[in-house]
Order: C-alpha cells, then structure tokens, then sequence
C-alpha cells in the first residue's frame, strides 16, 4: 500500500527523470533506458521496509544495485541543477525538506 510520502517521492522522481531523458536523450517521452530505471527505483521506494523513510543518501541498507544507484544519483544531480539554473527553487525544496 502506497503512502502519501511514497507516492510524493515518486512525483519528484519521475519528475526528474523526465527533465533528465528530455535534456540528456533529446525525447520527448521517456526512453527505454529511463522508464526501465524508473520503475526500478519506483519498486524500490515501495520496497523500503524502513517506517520513516529515510533519504536514500543516508540510508545504511542500500537497496539500490550499485549501477542503478549511479544512475539515479546522475539524474538527481543534474535535474537539481536543472530546476537551479532555471529559478525552480520550489522543486528543490519539496525534494530535500520534505
């Protein structure tokens, strides 16, 4: 069962990924390559057995296979500068404070 907090986490997710596949891969949908890590890191936050949640950068029990950790961290970087350089600083904050 899906929580409210699971559920904004994969908005901002998927909202990412999709800034990252629009940028990087020039698509206007998600390519392959980022629906496929999508939907693994959508299993994953519905996985977490932890009650809160904590951030995946703090976690101690790394869910993630290390290449799909990589990427993931790769399309957080540059989606969160993304949003920085074009003054979407609202994005940022529901992603790291709540």
């Amino acid at each position: 069962m899906k929580t409210a907090e699971v559920e904004r986490q994969q908005a901002v997710l998927a909202r990412f990924t999709q800034v990252y596949c629009r940028e990087r891969h020039r698509t206007a949908a998600l390519c392959d390559e980022c629906q496929e890590l999508l939907a693994y890191a959508r299993t994953r936050l519905e996985k977490c057995p932890f009650d809160p949640k904590p951030p995946c950068k703090n976690c101690e029990v790394h869910c993630y296979q290390r290449a799909y950790r990589d990427r993931i961290r790769e399309v957080m970087r540059f989606s969160g500068l993304y949003f920085i350089k074009r003054g979407r600083l609202d994005w940022l904050v529901k992603y790291f404070l709540m």
